[in-house]
């Protein structure tokens, strides 16, 4: 195996300590080509697939790729904005408020973010902080519940790209953080302050990304984990669980998934008298594609369509200050024992106390 080429090491150059914001990823654009190579990544993945491999690859390149890619171009179309795809415009805007919020808090680290899948990669900003002397970096995904397809994945990039590294930063890892006071205190903050302009709903849905059932026999947390956000929630809101519905979206393939799904279960609360429902995404941190076309489009018209009255999307955690505060409360948890500010590292102190000793400057 080689390595990177290092540059010489050299002592009493500055050590920082950096944070690495992952989300999964999008397009580079809403076109055909730029989706199909989005989803040709994504889709190869072992973590985000577990089907015999070779299986795999013949559905994926004899009928997925040539198929979804168009579909799925024409939905990112419909939620683009000028600045980009919303998922990269609010991942990036979390990455500089939490710089700030880090600053006044006594915390000058480096922030940086990055996609699992698509550009910017994990291993090209992981190598940039590296080479702006970040010896400690914490990464922290943006999902708040840990999922082997998810999280996992981001670990295996990070891996991937200390394989090829001769002088490795010291690594921690965020894996979850589902059950986070502020984080939860975030989303109750968010749904009441919908509450207090439009109203309360007759069901409040939380819908979560799927992930195939499978998956919690062979004992992925993510499950649970998405119920125990849902009790938290709804404790911290106050309200009588029946008020509360729990679903998953975004299935793929034909195999079960976590039930109950969102759009079918959005359809029999209509057929049975339900008049108005709220639905939010505690599982997405940012808005996107399966938040505002997903839910934002397809359930509400599916909703509505078969006798709902009322449809109202609750948008993600995004820029919120309760939302930041948290995550920089959070941030300043896992880099506990980490110097968080600039400054020369304990040889080079050494050093120049040596030579201030043999100037007389030290007795």
């Amino acid at each position: 195996m080689t390595f990177a080429n290092e540059p010489p090491f050299t002592h009493g150059t500055p050590e920082r300590t950096g944070i690495l914001l992952c989300n999964l990823g999008t397009p580079d654009a809403p076109t055909t080509p730029a989706v199909r190579r989005f989803l040709k990544e994504f889709l190869s993945d072992r973590r985000v697939v577990e089907v015999p491999r070779l299986l795999w690859m013949l559905i994926l390149h004899g009928l997925v790729l040539r198929v979804r890619p168009k579909q799925s171009a024409a939905k990112y179309a419909s939620i683009w904005t000028p600045e980009g795809s919303p998922l990269t415009v609010w991942t990036d805007k979390q990455a500089k408020l939490l710089a700030g919020y880090l600053g006044e808090r006594g915390h000058p680290v480096v922030v940086r973010w990055a996609m699992r899948y698509g550009s910017p990669s994990i291993s090209s900003v992981l190598s940039e902080m590296k080479a702006q002397r970040c010896t400690r970096i914490l990464i922290l995904p943006l999902y708040p519940q840990y999922s082997a397809t998810t999280t996992a994945s981001i670990c295996d990039a990070v891996y991937a790209w200390g394989q090829q590294v001769r002088l490795l930063p010291e690594l921690r890892f965020v894996n979850h953080y589902h059950d986070d006071p502020a984080y939860i205190a975030a989303l109750a903050k968010r749904v009441s302050d919908h509450w207090m302009t439009s109203g309360r709903p007759d069901k409040l849905v939380l819908s979560f990304h799927g992930v195939p059932k499978r998956t919690l026999t062979l004992g992925d947390p993510y499950h649970c984990e998405c119920l125990k956000t849902a009790r938290l929630l709804t404790e911290q809101l106050r309200i009588k669980p029946e008020q509360v519905v729990v679903t998953f979206q975004s299935r793929l393939g034909r195999a079960e998934w976590l039930q109950p799904y969102t759009e079918p279960t959005l359809i029999e609360m209509a057929r049975t008298g339900v008049k108005r429902v709220d639905v939010m995404c505690p599982g997405f941190t940012s808005d996107n594609l399966e938040t505002l076309e997903e839910i934002d489009q397809e359930a509400r018209e599916a909703f509505l369509h078969n006798g709902g009255e009322a449809f109202h999307f609750i948008p993600c955690l995004n820029d919120q200050h309760e939302w930041m505060a948290g995550l920089a409360a959070l941030a300043i948890k896992h880099l506990q024992g980490w110097p968080t500010a600039p400054g020369p590292d304990a040889h080079a102190l050494d050093l120049q106390r040596s030579r201030a000793k043999e100037r007389g400057a030290v007795t």
